[in-house]
């Protein structure tokens, strides 16, 4: 099942159609955005801070499910879309808008994906031409795009052990990246498929496409 969470980041266009999917969330003010591109959200989701009263009516006269949440609360909006998505059964998840605006927001949004707590559901996040994956230990991530298209790796929870890198310009076999180090920036794709696998670790990998938006 793959779910689409629209957040409140960043999103100064979209390429439509959106990816095939099952379930799109609009995590609170991103329903503006969804709005914006004439999207209509299955669900509206947060503390609902930073919207119009009247786009709430609009996501339910559409028929969609508003879940309103206290402002006084622990989690983040997208970390509630992010669960909410998983209960519903999602396996992949695409975001879009988590990047922009707050640093610390567009940070809180990139580490939140690192989270234990959503292995085992595949986790991208998609700004422009540029898409961002999370890698975890024992996982291989398959890259479908085009030769020289930029890829990125970086470490996000302490040295990440047994990288190999497959149709990249500069590959690696079982190599180690140390946390906090920028080893991993500025490579790229030789052919139209790699691949990047890792043993231990947690690692964000950035792909920005030489064909512009994704």
């Amino acid at each position: 099942m793959h779910a689409i969470i629209i957040a409140n980041g960043d999103i100064p266009d979209l390429q439509l159609p959106l990816p095939p999917h099952d379930l799109l969330i609009a995590a609170d003010g991103g329903v503006a955005h969804a709005l914006r591109f004439g999207l209509a959200p299955d669900i509206l989701i947060g503390d609902l801070d930073s919207i119009d009263a009247g786009d709430t009516e609009r996501i339910e006269r559409a028929g969609g499910q508003v879940i309103r949440h206290p402002a006084d609360k622990e989690e983040t909006d997208l970390e509630l879309a992010l669960d909410h998505a998983i209960e519903y059964g999602a396996k992949r998840i695409t975001c879009y808008g988590l990047l922009g605006g707050r640093w610390d927001m567009t940070f809180s949004n990139i580490l939140l994906l690192a989270s234990p707590k959503y292995a085992g559901v595949r986790l991208e996040a998609a700004a422009g031409g540029t898409r961002i994956h999370v890698l975890r230990g024992g996982e291989t991530l398959e890259l479908a795009g085009r030769t020289g298209d930029q890829v990125s790796v970086l470490s996000l929870a302490g040295p990440a052990l047994g990288l190999t890198y497959e149709g990249l310009a500069w590959p690696l076999a079982d190599a180690d990246l140390p946390f906090g180090s920028p080893k991993g920036m500025s490579n790229r794709m030789d052919q139209d498929r790699a691949a990047i696998s890792l043993r231990v670790g947690v690692v964000l990998v950035a792909t920005r496409s030489t064909a512009g938006r994704i």
